[in-house]
């Protein structure tokens, strides 16, 4: 087999490919072209994602050419699959506001400097826009039959549940077939990765090549990621664990992996790190904790960097001392003009931390002695936050043993 495929599927990415004996010929006959597609409803992708991230990586490992795709135009319809209702319309900005963050996110995480394997970064805006609907109608719907369509997950579970699914967005696996169609022609662009849920819309994509330019093209897919609790991956219940450090701490992003399960650890080691599979077949039998810390660092200095990595290790060590360093935490800024008229209280500071987001939970966290301010426990929840409490312009705060952040006046 390809070593590209054998290390997916020894890696835990596979779940169904089309072709599969010949799309491993052709990978091992050159290089190719693959994409993979991502929605731009939020500003930040989050820890559901990272599994096609690490495809795209594991392209460029085995000399391939990764093509993300983000889909500016997509995303103003909204991808049916795995939701049981229509998606926010976002307007024109916040779109292109997404697609700029999200791109940054990626390329930290894909080698930008090679010529032959640097990510293609297209956006499929630039060819849905323009659409002439008679002409595509014409030209590629009558290569989609109703009846084929309503067999597809992403629809028949809408319709079984009884729940509305506009025609806006039963147009969207046409789309996404024509997008793979666009980029087989504009990128030579011969393969599509995506999640599971994704199968229906890739196979469309590989047939409408098939029938429109009489071209081969394939599709692969991954598992849907559950945690062992059952939970999807990338949800908490603090919250969805974000890429983007503005909306996650690199402290908080360790501490996700730090905390996974003992029966995801050697999994996720395989997943979402670049340790060798041989590598993490030695250690597996190791002591389970610190082999969450090495996911945890290998993780993080991914996506923040070594250095961020360090940091919230060493935090993490001293989370139950009152010595902790507090330089190693996440920094909170904090406008000096923002404590005058004594307007800020304990409560509007815990809510800044985003450690806690209810203002009646805060409450019974003070009376049951839980915060701390620089070690000091907190007893009275009107608590004025003056710079008085800064030392050296730091303000630490903690809630219970692990939960740890700095607040750093400016």
């Amino acid at each position: 087999m390809n070593k590209f495929l054998k290390e997916f599927i020894d890696r835990g990415y596979f779940y169904q490919c089309t072709g599969k004996e010949e799309l491993s010929k052709l990978l091992d006959k050159e290089k190719i072209r693959a994409y993979i597609g991502f929605d731009c409803t939020a500003q930040s992708l989050h820890v559901g994602s990272l599994l096609q991230i690490m495809c795209l990586r594991l392209l460029q490992k085995h000399g391939h050419r990764p093509i993300v795709l983000l889909g500016g135009g997509t995303t103003r319809i909204g991808d049916p699959s795995g939701k049981d209702k229509t998606r926010k319309i976002l307007t024109e900005k916040e779109i292109d506001k997404n697609i700029k963050s999200i791109e940054k996110i990626l390329r930290k995480f894909l080698d930008n400097d090679n010529s032959k394997t640097k990510p293609i970064f297209v956006n499929n805006y630039l060819w849905l826009k323009n659409l002439n609907y008679i002409s595509f109608l014409r030209n590629i719907g009558k290569h989609f039959t109703i009846n084929k369509m309503l067999t597809f997950d992403s629809v028949k579970t809408r319709l079984e549940r009884e729940q509305s699914l506009s025609y806006m967005e039963f147009n969207y696996m046409i789309l996404q077939a024509y997008d793979f169609l666009e980029l087989s022609k504009k990128e030579k662009c011969s393969l599509q990765i995506g999640g599971s849920d994704q199968w229906g819309n890739i196979v469309n994509g590989t047939e409408l090549i098939k029938r429109h330019s009489n071209k081969q093209a394939y599709g692969l897919t991954t598992p849907l990621i559950t945690l062992a609790s059952g939970a999807k991956m990338g949800k908490t219940e603090s919250g969805a664990i974000w890429l983007d450090e503005k909306l996650l701490s690199s402290y908080d992003y360790w501490q996700f992996w730090r905390n996974v399960d003992d029966r995801d650890v050697i999994k996720f080691l395989k997943m979402f790190t670049d340790l060798n599979i041989e590598e993490i077949d030695k250690i597996k039998n190791e002591d389970i904790n610190k082999l969450k810390i090495k996911l945890a660092n290998e993780a993080t200095s991914m996506l923040h960097g070594k250095k961020a990595a360090e940091n919230s290790e060493q935090a993490a060590k001293g989370a139950f001392s009152e010595n902790l360093d507090v330089s190693k935490l996440p920094a909170i800024t904090i406008k000096a003009k923002d404590l005058t008229n004594n307007k800020l209280n304990v409560i509007d500071l815990v809510l800044m931390s985003k450690l806690e987001k209810s203002k009646s939970e805060i409450r019974r966290l003070i009376k049951g002695k839980a915060i701390k301010l620089n070690n000091d426990l907190i007893l009275d929840e009107k608590l004025i936050i003056n710079d008085e409490l800064f030392e050296k312009k730091n303000l630490k705060l903690s809630i219970g043993k692990k939960r740890h952040t700095r607040f750093e006046l400016n």
